[in-house]
Formats: structure tokens, sequence, C-alpha cells
């Protein structure tokens, strides 16, 4: 894994040992950067679940102002540290170790308001549906806040509208899909 774009291009990513994560692949990471890269200078980015990341790294190299990384294992945790570190772009990030939804309540008194969320949930286990409704009334998302969810092909989002979303973009991919979606009309 690299960074694809921006001030960190070409630097390698590490990645935690194991089957607890599954890294986004390049390619796919490209196709998604290139339909946000107009929203992405100067924004401020959410990357739950983050895995090693890599979303909110490839964000922050592109010119987000800011990134924030909601990660509760710790040795990814570390990884998303080191890879901070390497890209040199650790100053514009917080990374915070903690389950999704108690993560987000930490942020909940700062004044973030953020204009991009990327999620990459397990996979079966609801956790994006979870995260969305409790975000449904939280002051970080605007309705100009644009959220992305990957999940698997099978992944069914038929509650989107009852939960106060809609959906603007779907991308399917051979395994996975992206799901785009906002508050806003």
């Amino acid at each position: 894994m690299r960074v694809i774009a921006g001030s960190a291009r070409r630097l390698l990513l590490k990645t935690i040992e194991g089957l607890d994560t599954r890294p986004t692949t390049d390619r796919i990471k490209e196709t998604l950067f290139n339909m946000l890269q107009p929203q992405i200078p100067g924004c401020f980015f959410l990357d739950l679940f983050s895995g090693s990341g890599a979303i909110g790294i490839e964000a922050l190299s592109r010119g987000a102002r800011k990134a924030v990384f909601i990660e509760n294992n710790p040795k990814a945790v570390e990884c998303i540290r080191e890879n901070l570190s390497c890209t040199h772009l650790e100053e514009g990030a917080l990374v915070l170790e903690s389950d999704v939804i108690a993560g987000l309540k930490r942020l909940e008194g700062r004044n973030y308001r953020f204009d991009l969320i990327f999620m990459d949930p397990p996979y079966g286990m609801e956790l994006e549906k979870r995260v969305l409704e409790y975000l449904s009334s939280s002051p970080m998302v605007t309705e100009d806040t644009q959220i992305i969810i990957e999940a698997s092909k099978e992944t069914d989002f038929g509650w989107l509208e009852e939960a106060g979303y809609h959906m603007t973009k779907e991308k399917i991919y051979k395994t996975n899909k992206h799901i785009f979606a906002g508050k806003g009309e």
C-alpha cells in the first residue's frame, strides 16, 4: 500500500498483520479519491474504523486541513501513528484509540464539523447503521457533510432514508462497494 497523490505521494504505508483489517486496495483508493478530489483541499476529514490510516492519510496528503482517525485496535493505532510519522503528516492528524461511538462522543465537545466522513467497518455487523444513527443528531454532521461507507456488495442500505440520509451515489467494485450519503438535498 502506498500514498497515491499529494505531498506524501509514492510513500509506502505499513499495514497490520492478520485478518483483523481489510486495507482498501490502491486501485479502489485511487478511484475513491478521484471522485472526492474537489472536496479535499482544506476539508475536515473523519476516518472511522481507520485500520492502517491509509484513507485519512491520503486525504491529508491531498490537502485536507485536518484528519481524525478513530480505531480501537491498539496494533492498528500504532500502525496509524507510524504511517503518519513516515509521511510527515502528523501535524494535521488526531488519532483516537477508541470504539467508534465512544470516540465520536469524545469529539462532540471539540466543535468539529466534518466535510467528509469515511467508514470501513467490519462487514456483516451493521456497525455502519449504528454509526449513522448516532451521527444523525450530531452537530459534527451538517447538511453539506458527505459520508462514504465501504461495505460488502451484499450490504443492504434500504434503511438510509429512515435514518435521515439519502444516497447520492453508489460505486460497485468486484467484491465491495462505496455508498455516498448525505443529510442535505
